[in-house]
């Protein structure tokens, strides 16, 4: 079934015409939990020194570096670090990941006309959860581990594993390696025309990053649309292969 970069974004077009700022909030809040949304202060004022503890007058450390106060401020700096990326990678597998579980059943859904705000919840459900989150982790342990070899690949295997957020929308049961083989025999041929696509987008992004970079939010409910719309064909193409059934993706039959 063969598929084409104007058609899926005619088709998102179609989606967000109706529903356009349900998706902009959608694509906001993932942003925000990805930490794609950041804010930045800059002190430029003039005239005003900064003195830091255990400096001499010429502002030089001196003998600081033998100072037990300094040696704790040191191993302290470096415990909160490592804290802070624990709690960032904890952040990151149980609750950023599941939620972008929800936030692509939502727009599935949606290109089903089914503009429902409830699927923001969807993968923190009972029964849900857990094999989701374990079904994300196994598939972003696997992208950085290919990232780690070469990045090439880890680009290609990114792609191929791009479809496991979708598949788990449909059935979270699944199983974590069968998601991510599914996905990987779904976009098997797809990718190059998959990596065009993203490039498709990237006039958009540079335009929205123009004032300031909020525009680039603007555009990300379009980008979500479409590969909504990407999963969708295909889904059915994967039916029509005999690679998966209906009942294994957990959907009602025709």
């Amino acid at each position: 079934m063969e598929w084409t970069r104007s058609e899926l974004k005619i088709r998102a077009k179609q989606v967000l015409r109706t529903s356009y700022w349900k998706a902009f909030l959608v694509s906001l809040l993932l942003a925000v939990l990805s930490g794609g949304v950041s804010s930045c202060s800059y002190n430029s004022g003039g005239g005003t020194s900064v003195s830091f503890p255990f400096t001499g007058n010429n502002g030089s450390w001196g003998d600081v570096s033998h100072s037990p106060v300094f040696v704790a401020v040191i191993i302290g700096a470096i415990l909160l670090l490592i804290f802070v990326i624990l709690i960032s990678i904890a952040f990151q597998i149980f609750v950023t990941a599941p939620f972008e579980v929800s936030v692509m059943q939502y727009f599935k859904q949606a290109a089903d006309e089914d503009v429902n705000m409830n699927y923001l919840v969807y993968s923190f459900q009972k029964g849900r959860y857990l094999v989701i989150v374990k079904g994300m982790l196994w598939k972003n342990v696997l992208n950085f581990l290919w990232f780690l070899l070469l990045i090439i690949p880890g680009i290609v295997k990114a792609y191929a594993y791009s479809m496991v957020p979708f598949i788990l929308g449909d059935n979270p049961k699944i199983g974590t390696k069968r998601a991510v083989e599914l996905s990987k025999e779904m976009t098997s041929g797809q990718k190059w025309k998959m990596f065009v696509l993203d490039l498709s987008f990237l006039g958009w992004y540079i335009l929205g990053a123009l004032p300031f970079g909020i525009g680039i939010l603007f555009v990300l409910p379009y980008d979500h649309s479409t590969k909504a719309e990407l999963y969708l064909v295909l889904r059915r193409q994967a039916l029509y292969d005999g690679l998966c059934s209906r009942i294994e993706l957990n959907l009602p039959e025709e």
